[in-house]
């Protein structure tokens, strides 16, 4: 037996857990009506397969009519539920893990717009700043009727065959009347500490009369809500002796901090450029303080630290969740001594960022996680071997390289830079995001391991790529900045690209046009206030940044809020002019049309998107035999591309940027779902 403490089994009341590693409630929004169908069961069931010990499903799944997702969650108060969970468990306890479920009632964290258009409920009367609805202060009857709708739930869950039910107090319905931030009721239910957990202990003991006592119930609590006037650490403490007291309690999984806002939602699920595991600690102190089965996950992203984790005895599992959407076969990485082969996860929240679209989740540099129907966590060899040949190391094409040699095919690519990564290495600048890096990292030591030939600092031309004699030629050469959208004056503007490349100095007073409203604008914004420049931000959307969500938005505003930077919305540079040794900006709306208002600046940065680099696909356009089409029925359905109709010899397309401007996702997903095939 293995003497790796993420290995060693462990012993939950009756239940015997695999490993220590478990992926913790959340919701990929992968639901269809509802319900946990297909695309949500082989989600779970891919980590299952791979060796995790747990899956927790939803995050969490609705108990009442009245709880409305505010995005794509499971509808567990539909008796329907049960078929589709009872699946989903069915095959994930073939596979060896054990399966839970999430259940809530969100209270004020939704809106009364959703759903069926019901009152919002809460404890109190104070509305909720992320969802903004104005909740109903609850009466006894909506009382009487939740925990009903709880007990309920959990008996579905009992009969779909899951091993238990965690029931979620932090943000949510639990933890408003937990909290004397949110509690504004009169007894039984408000004042002491005593009162304001008696709708949790409530709910738990309907719960437990319901599935009796061989079915697992536990609660993931804000132990520390860390706010002046909230649950103190004493106050956690204290409710976890009450829930240890109680017997109804199986395991704790702990929370540290509060949801309500984008900021406060960030500290407790922690991005990019924070520390790692920052409440790991604390859960040991709650571990260590009260004896019961402890859980915890907050950006624990890589194997050292979760051994950390359970070798300290801190936790009894440990959840891997974004690092399992990275690579849902760490386990079975760990058990074949492979953890080197381990795709990271680089924080980037691209995952949650989509949810809070209202989309699905999906990893920024893992496409087949969320489309295991039709996409490959492991790559099959071909039948056939080919020479690929391919022309940019960017995400694109450091992936199509890897899908092509984990084909067997031989593999070269062209590289006009003397480095790989295209424009993941200019993001990786920005210190905050240098561990976006590990896109690039890991997929070059995929290639290295298969003997991918690269040839740096070599700007392919037609003849370069013929004279490999390639059976299939993929171009992923990205794209350059276009910054060329005024009506006149460009050739006084630089591109957000020359700022944060470092080929142009922040002037005294910047202007910063958005007209795309992504990642780039928002780093060069930073670099600039950073380096002591007076910003203003400009943009003709009805708000800044727009692709750049709420929870990747709060470091840059608390990077900006402290320096000498401003935001404008709904205005657009139309034109740029000298005036002295100055420039200046004319500016425009879309909102008027016959506006115009001037800015003086000494330097004016434009943010628009890229242009495809595509001259070398044109060039070799008319040579290939596919004359550069693509077959979409084939790509979609995940058959190999058959398109043919010019001279006889190699097949041409091209991926990423290199065909339009879009985003890291998009270039890694067109390169799998094309080469997986070839």
């Amino acid at each position: 037996m293995s003497k790796d403490p993420l290995l060693q089994p462990y012993r939950l009341k009756h239940l015997t857990l695999r490993n220590r590693i478990m992926t913790t409630s959340h919701e990929p929004a992968y639901p269809e009506d509802g319900m946990p169908k297909d695309r949500y069961r082989l989600y779970h069931l891919e980590r299952a397969k791979a060796g995790v010990a747990l899956t927790m499903t939803a995050g969490s799944a609705a108990v009442s009519r009245d709880s409305p997702p505010v995005f794509n969650n499971i509808l567990a108060y539909k008796d329907e539920v049960v078929g589709w969970m009872k699946r989903l468990a069915d095959d994930c306890h073939e596979a060896g893990a054990a399966v839970m479920i999430q259940l809530t009632h969100l209270g004020r964290r939704t809106r009364w717009d959703k759903g069926d258009w019901l009152p919002v409920v809460a404890a109190g009367p104070s509305r909720e700043p992320a969802h903004r609805a104005f909740p109903k202060i609850i009466e006894d009857w909506d009382i009487a009727r939740i925990i009903e709708d709880y007990a309920d739930a959990a008996e579905r869950m009992k009969h779909a065959g899951l091993d238990g039910v965690e029931f979620e107090c932090y943000g949510h319905l639990m933890d408003q009347f937990a909290s004397p931030l949110t509690n504004a009721l009169a007894h039984p239910y408000g004042g002491s500490l005593e009162n304001r957990l008696r709708f949790a202990m409530d709910v738990l003991e309907a719960c437990r009369r319901r599935v009796g006592p061989d079915f697992l119930l536990g609660v993931r609590y804000t132990a520390d809500e860390e706010e002046q006037g909230g649950i103190s650490v004493e106050d956690g403490l204290a409710m976890a002796r009450r829930f240890k007291a109680s017997g109804l309690v199986d395991f704790l999984n702990i929370i540290k901090g509060r949801i309500h806002t984008d900021a406060a939602l960030t500290g407790v699920i922690p991005l990019q450029g924070m520390r790692s595991a920052p409440h790991l600690d604390f859960a040991g102190l709650i571990r260590a303080e009260i004896g019961m089965p402890t859980f915890h996950a907050a950006r624990i992203p890589d194997v050292a630290t979760a051994r950390h984790a359970i070798a300290t005895g801190q936790l009894d599992m440990v959840g891997m969740t974004r690092a399992h959407m990275a690579d849902p076969h760490i386990v079975r990485k760990i058990m074949e001594g492979r953890e080197q082969d381990i795709r990271p996860c680089v924080g980037a929240t691209y995952c949650l960022d989509r949810i809070y679209q209202g989309a699905m989740a999906l990893c920024i540099h893992n496409p087949a996680t969320g489309r295991e129907e039709t996409m490959p966590h492991v790559i099959a060899p071909a039948a056939t071997r080919k020479r690929v040949v391919i022309v940019g190391a960017g995400p694109a094409g450091l992936e199509a390289a890897r899908v092509a040699a984990e084909r067997g095919h031989h593999v070269t690519v062209f590289e006009a830079a003397g480095e790989p990564g295209g424009q993941v290495r200019l993001t990786a600048r920005t210190k905050r995001r240098a561990e976006m890096i590990g896109i690039i990292d890991w997929r070059m030591a995929q290639c290295a391991a298969r003997d991918v030939q690269f040839r740096f600092n070599t700007f392919a031309e037609a003849t370069d790529v013929l004279a490999e004699n390639p059976d299939v030629v993929i171009i992923a050469t990205g794209g350059l900045p276009e910054k060329d959208i005024l009506e006149h004056g460009n050739e006084l503007t630089v591109s957000a690209w020359d700022i944060l490349s470092g080929d142009v100095k922040p002037a005294a007073t910047v202007l910063l046009f958005d007209d795309a409203g992504d990642h780039t604008a928002m780093q060069a914004a930073q670099f600039i206030a950073e380096a002591g420049s007076r910003i203003e931000i400009m943009t003709p959307d009805r708000s800044f940044a727009p692709d750049v969500m709420g929870m990747n938005l709060v470091p840059y505003m608390r990077a900006l809020q402290d320096k000498d930077a401003s935001f404008t919305v709904t205005y657009r540079v139309l034109a740029a002019e000298r005036h002295g040794n100055r420039l200046r900006a004319i500016i425009g709306s879309d909102y008027a049309k016959d506006l115009r208002l001037m800015r003086e600046v000494d330097q004016i940065v434009v943010n628009h998107g890229t242009q495809p680099l595509a001259d070398l696909y044109f060039a070799l356009k008319p040579l290939s035999e596919n004359l550069g089409a693509v077959d979409y029925d084939a790509l979609i359905d995940g058959r190999p591309q058959a398109l043919a109709g010019g001279p006889q010899g190699f097949h041409l397309y091209r991926i990423g940027d290199a065909v339009a401007a879009r985003n890291t996702h998009a270039a890694i997903y067109d390169a799998l779902r094309l080469v997986k095939d070839i």
